[in-house]
């Protein structure tokens, strides 16, 4: 029987019940539309990490205190001195831009993170970051305004009440309207409104524009108090500078915190390069798991396939018989059920491809998916493999039945 035979006698099987092919077809789309889904998904979400990440630059630092715990303490050390052990304070990042000692260290922004409620006339929005902190950290994390001015050093000499809106905010508290030169409360203390953020990529379930910065004395006289910051952000003097920089703030932390065992330092650095590298292998396990559990639909798909043609052989198992008795060979038997059980699958997987790839045109919970051209290809390559493999127990049991039995089934 040649190739032309095969397909056409496939066709016609798989036609003869349409209900039931087409049942076995929707297993194999949603398996191969779930595997090609799930991976472009999980891409997506690792593009956007990396991106943000990226945004912050790769020659900054982030240091971070490590709450509790008895390190750093020095014995015999009064309370209030012992405290400082734990959090970090505006004198230390003003002792990271000592150019004698931290000669690769270009800025040092403390950082005072605090959710609050923002209100505008009667509108209210909560706001999970609201930013102390000073101009430096503007430039260090890649944040830039849009409308209006950022603020200076004279806010902060002066404790200035004025506020910058990311745009998600700006949007919640006054629509269209342009918010500069408005007034703002911010957990009940008023500031008021001097510039508009430009607008940062989402990344997962974080939205960068829900945030409002402010100079770091108003928010701490006003929302926070004056104990430890949140954190600090360095940035180095260049992306080579990144590892002495590295070095040059945790000597000057580590004398200024008394700390003689690293292991149990009261602090953590963050390199934004190391942390790519981390969030990305975090990310890739992620994909892999969310591919695995779309395979494993593409694989109940295959039982499927498996099942229909069992079916199948029974049903026509007279036919076998008249063709096995006019002299059809075994090899002509097992094609014809095998080419049926691969059509199947292609159908499948070729429907599955295309839904696929309708849907990743839309955002799914913040993430736009990036579809890679390989996932598709290993789908449609798993679908045709699976027809095979999953169509060849039917399709030797057909081509087994012996021509007297066949010919006796009722």
């Amino acid at each position: 029987m040649s190739a032309r035979d095969l397909l056409r006698s496939a066709l016609r099987g798989v036609s003869a019940n349409k209900l039931r092919s087409s049942l076995t077809v929707l297993g194999i789309l949603i398996g191969v539309g779930a595997v090609i889904l799930l991976v472009a998904f999980g891409n997506g979400s690792a593009k956007q990490i990396a991106d943000r990440i990226e945004a912050l630059g790769t020659n900054t630092l982030t240091i971070s205190a490590n709450r509790g715990g008895g390190a750093g303490r020095v014995p015999g050390q009064a309370g209030g001195a012992a405290s400082q052990q734990y959090d970090l304070t505006v004198a230390d990042a003003h002792a990271l831009t000592d150019r004698n000692l931290a000669p690769d260290v270009a800025t040092a922004s403390p950082v005072l993170s605090r959710a609050a409620t923002l209100t505008a006339g009667g509108t209210s929005h909560d706001v999970p970051q609201v930013i102390g902190t000073e101009p430096a950290y503007l430039k260090a994390t890649n944040t830039t305004v849009a409308r209006g001015e950022a603020f200076g050093d004279a806010d902060i000499n002066t404790a200035n009440r004025v506020l910058l809106l990311g745009q998600t905010a700006a949007t919640e508290l006054f629509g269209t309207a342009d918010p500069v030169g408005q007034r703002v409360d911010v957990g009940g203390v008023g500031f008021t409104v001097v510039g508009v953020l430009a607008a940062k990529d989402a990344a997962g379930f974080n939205d960068p524009n829900d945030v409002a910065v402010a100079p770091l004395p108003a928010v701490q006289a006003g929302l926070a108090g004056y104990g430890g910051l949140s954190s600090i952000v360095v940035q180095a003097t260049g992306p080579d500078a990144v590892d002495p920089a590295l070095t040059e703030v945790t000597s000057i932390l580590n004398s200024r915190h008394r700390v003689t065992d690293a292991a149990a330092s009261p602090y953590r650095v963050q390199n934004q390069a190391q942390l790519l590298a981390t969030r990305s292998e975090t990310a890739q396990t992620f994909t892999v798991l969310l591919g695995t559990v779309a395979a494993i639909s593409l694989l109940v798909g295959g039982i499927g396939i498996t099942n229909i043609m069992l079916v199948t052989v029974t049903e026509r198992t007279r036919e076998i018989g008249i063709r096995k008795a006019l002299g059809a060979p075994r090899r002509s038997i097992l094609g014809q059920f095998l080419a049926e059980a691969t059509l199947l699958s292609l159908l499948g997987g070729g429907l599955g491809v295309v839904v696929a790839l309708v849907a990743s045109g839309f955002t799914l919970m913040g993430v736009k998916p990036v579809v890679v051209p390989g996932s598709v290809l290993l789908a449609l390559g798993v679908s045709v493999a699976i027809g095979l493999f999953f169509g060849s127990f039917p399709a030797h049991r057909a081509a087994s039945l012996r021509p007297i039995e066949a010919l006796r089934y009722e």
